[in-house]
């Protein structure tokens, strides 16, 4: 898969690292000859250009690209990388850095944005993780098709515990996608039992989230009704 990266600071960097290791070819861009540090990731392509420029994303042949993501520190430059790849290059994934979460709202398909990553927002939610049992955490956006990626903390005293997945009526438009139980990750099946404590993550719609707390958990969604 080749990927380009706009905005080679740490992030970028970090980023280009982690997928050259996965075997995927990626071209950095940044307009700062500070931050070309070809040592840093030697196996990386380099462009120093402007990203928000049209003529440098042609060169960057972004039309042959399976995923944009535009990483700089800047939520504008980030926005305007966006919009570009996605309808002037079709590009088919693009990921985009939310910097300040008072920008969040604009990171959605109408400026080109599949995926927003907010850190604050995704450290809070993790916080929630890890204090909330029987509530459901929205971990993840999936701003295309308004979907997340939720987790919930199965109590003890849910009706669901000892039940095969495929024996569980779940709503519509909501995925089991993962098991974490005892630090392992397990890929769910239909005959995969549900136990106390498994950290359960699923996609799901959002107008589904409220679905899914009451049948996981219906005294926790009873008592946040109540509240």
């Amino acid at each position: 898969m080749r990927v380009v990266i706009a905005g080679a600071g740490n992030v970028g960097r970090s980023i280009a690292a982690e997928l050259l290791e996965n075997n995927h070819e990626v071209l950095l861009i940044d307009r700062d000859p500070r931050a070309t540090k070809a040592e840093a990731v030697p196996n990386a392509e380099w462009l120093l250009a402007d990203a928000c420029e049209l003529s440098t994303l042609d060169e960057a042949a972004l039309h042959r690209c399976q995923v944009a993501i535009a990483a700089t520190g800047d939520d504008k430059a980030n926005l305007v990388v966006s919009l570009l790849a996605k309808t002037e290059f079709g590009v088919p994934r693009v990921v985009a850095r939310v910097n300040h979460p008072k920008n969040e709202w604009m990171f959605n398909e109408s400026w080109g944005v599949d995926v927003a990553v907010s850190t604050p927002r995704i450290m809070a939610a993790l916080v929630e993780e890890a204090v909330s049992v029987g509530d459901l955490v929205r971990l993840f956006t999936f701003r295309q098709g308004e979907a997340n990626l939720v987790e919930l903390t199965l109590p003890s005293d849910s009706t669901c515990i000892g039940n095969r997945v495929q024996d569980v009526s779940w709503p519509p438009d909501t995925v089991l996608v993962a098991i974490v139980r005892e630090g392992r990750v397990l890929v769910p099946t239909g005959d995969t039992p549900l136990e106390a404590h498994d950290e359960l993550l699923f996609v799901a719609v959002t107008e589904r989230e409220k679905e899914l707390q009451e049948l996981l958990c219906p005294h926790q969604a009873k008592k946040a009704r109540q509240s």
